[in-house]
């Protein structure tokens, strides 16, 4: 029955089993132990959750477990209320606590969500309570759209939603007459004071503590905080895509720059250069996570990123990374080798940390000295031996790895090799008995050999030096609980033939199609994989590598000695049903730019 058919009441735990009994989901059996045991335990919860508690089978096939999602997506079919998945990426709290104080919110069971043209949508777990309506709609001067969303969900976001925009509330009155000093676009305003922000205001700590976990449950790889003119942007970066969170006064933007400046123990005055910093922080659970901080001076103030450096990282296996079986043979025949250089390329952001700290770990045992030498140190971790660059005391990589060299190393890892002087002292490390694996920005494997070439390392040290190359990108991974099958259409085809050509794929009966759910926050995809070109040094491949070497020449013989170009390992993910054309097609580099 329609919610607005039936008199004003709570939902009754026996209203909602007889209604899952009439649809033939529970058992009358079941139903009466529930309720028998409700009556001893006497507890005022939400009848969905009680319900959720017990983690029933529905007797309906396919027999899945009632989820509280799946029961409140279900009752509001039930009642003819539209199913609403609560994103708090999408909620404006700002301004949408402005309109009921959250006493009267928690009194029904209700929640703001947006104002949608002349509509305001607001959340009810309560289908049968519709009193607050009328009073809502005058003081909004609003229609009212009701939703039916999680009782959990609600009760969640409301204390957070209404307590973080008291903080931003607050804070922003505290620091309201504060001109943002470090905007390079001096915009006067009469009468305003020189009063300066407080960084260790409760509100801004209280702030700055839930975009940190708000980060972390979104699965965020970088958090940016933008300064603009009149408010201050908050932006996530989730599997490679920037997500929009919040806007904020620029006035608290600019203390909680300040309160992350005064925890990375950077420069709180110095606001006219680029900072880097660094924090190790621990959630709830307990986890520690490390964020990367970096300041940018921009026209309207200190724009922040924070990198996030998931621990877990550490102990991935080879295979969730996304290598294949042939290709952890090929790394493995690289990297078991005594002494000679190793290159991982690819541009900022494919993971080439990852991998090189995943198999750093895998190498570091008790009997080997694992150093390296980064810029900055990304993730501390007890096993290695980690030394960061400072160019400030002239400690670049070059004197960095002559510094390593007298500390008796087996494996050196340097961050990044950026100019001659550099890959003279990786030469001479992998020439003197140790094994150095490093990183270039090229598009593909063999292109790194050409590059050294450029920086002026004379083929013969490459020859004798260098094992293999790696170049390496991530893709997004369709999400494994909504993506379907599809037959291949005539475009899907075209598009096969363009990203395996000029080499030759199987091409798969199906592809897997992203389609959205509340697992993957309605994008179709979760997490992100890599895809990945090995090239093996062998002596072929070293007589093809002189002072003219003929790029193409070298790819080709490699790929007749098993080389998997990019795209080609890409195209495997994708018969996997692991990620999709489009995500393929826009990460690897197609055969002309390489």
């Amino acid at each position: 029955m329609a919610a607005h058919d039936v008199p004003e009441h709570k939902l009754k735990l026996s209203e909602v089993l007889d209604m899952l009994i009439s649809d033939r989901m529970v058992s009358r059996e079941e139903a009466d132990a529930l309720i028998a045991e409700r009556r001893i335990h006497g507890q005022q919860v939400h009848p969905l959750v009680v319900i959720a508690e017990k983690n029933w089978k529905s007797q309906l096939a396919p027999h899945r477990i009632l989820t509280l999602d799946s029961l409140t997506e279900w009752l509001a079919k039930k009642v003819g209320l539209e199913y609403f998945h609560i994103d708090p990426l999408k909620v404006d709290f700002s301004n949408l606590t402005e309109l009921m104080s959250i006493d009267y919110a928690n009194r029904f069971a209700i929640m703001p969500l947006r104002i949608d043209g002349g509509d305001l949508v607001v959340a009810t777990a309560e289908p049968y309570l519709r009193d607050w309506e009328t009073t809502l709609k005058h003081t909004s001067r609003k229609s009212i759209r009701r939703v039916f969303a999680s009782p959990t969900d609600i009760a969640r976001y409301l204390v957070e939603f209404y307590n973080l925009a008291r903080s931003v509330k607050s804070a922003t009155k505290v620091n309201a007459d504060s001109p943002n000093l470090a905007s390079f676009e001096q915009l006067v305003e009469l009468g305003k004071t020189n009063k300066q922000f407080d960084a260790n205001d409760q509100h801004i700590v209280h702030i700055v503590d839930w975009l940190w976990q708000y980060a972390f449950d979104q699965r965020a790889s970088d958090i940016h905080v933008e300064p603009r003119r009149e408010f201050g942007l908050i932006r996530f970066r989730i599997d490679g895509v920037l997500h929009q969170v919040h806007q904020l006064p620029m006035s608290v933007v600019t203390a909680m720059t300040s309160r992350i400046k005064l925890l990375g123990r950077m420069d709180l005055m110095e606001k006219r250069r680029p900072q880097d910093g660094r924090i190790k922080t621990r959630t709830e659970d307990g986890q520690e996570i490390e964020l990367r901080l970096s300041t940018l001076p921009t026209a309207f103030g200190e724009k922040l990123v924070m990198r996030i450096f998931d621990p877990e990282v550490l102990v991935r296996d080879f295979s969730e990374l996304g290598f294949s079986e042939d290709d952890r043979a090929r790394w493995d025949q690289m990297t078991a080798k005594p002494n000679g250089i190793i290159l991982v390329t690819g541009p900022t952001g494919s993971g080439k940390t990852t991998t090189l700290y995943s198999t750093l770990k895998a190498l570091a045992t008790p009997e080997v000295n694992v150093c390296t030498l980064e810029d900055p140190i990304e993730m501390v971790e007890p096993a290695f031996n980690q030394m960061q660059v400072q160019q400030g005391l002239d400690l670049g990589f070059a004197e960095g790895v002559r510094a390593l060299m007298r500390q008796d190393p087996d494996i050196i890892m340097v961050g990044e090799i950026r100019d001659l002087q550099t890959a003279d002292m990786a030469i001479q490390a992998a020439l003197t008995g140790h094994l150095v694996l490093s990183t270039l920005h090229t598009n593909d494997a063999p292109a790194a050999i050409t590059r050294l070439l450029d920086l002026g390392v004379p083929s013969y040290l490459l020859n004798a030096t260098v094992l293999g190359i790696m170049a390496q990108r991530l893709v997004r991974t369709l999400c494994p609980h909504c993506k379907t099958p599809h037959p291949l259409s005539e475009s899907d085809n075209e598009m096969w033939d363009h990203l395996v050509a000029p080499w030759k794929a199987a091409r798969p009966a199906q592809l897997m199609r992203p389609q959205g759910c509340l697992e993957c926050r309605m994008t179709g995809y979760s997490g992100r994989i890599g895809i990945y070109e090995i090239l093996l040094m062998s002596p072929e491949l070293r007589k093809r590598i002189t002072a003219e070497t003929d790029i193409a020449d070298l790819r080709d013989q490699a790929s007749r000695e098993g080389m998997k170009p990019l795209r080609i390992s890409g195209a495997q993910k994708i018969a996997a049903g692991l990620t999709t054309l489009e995500e393929v097609i826009k990460t690897a580099p197609p055969p002309e730019l390489i």
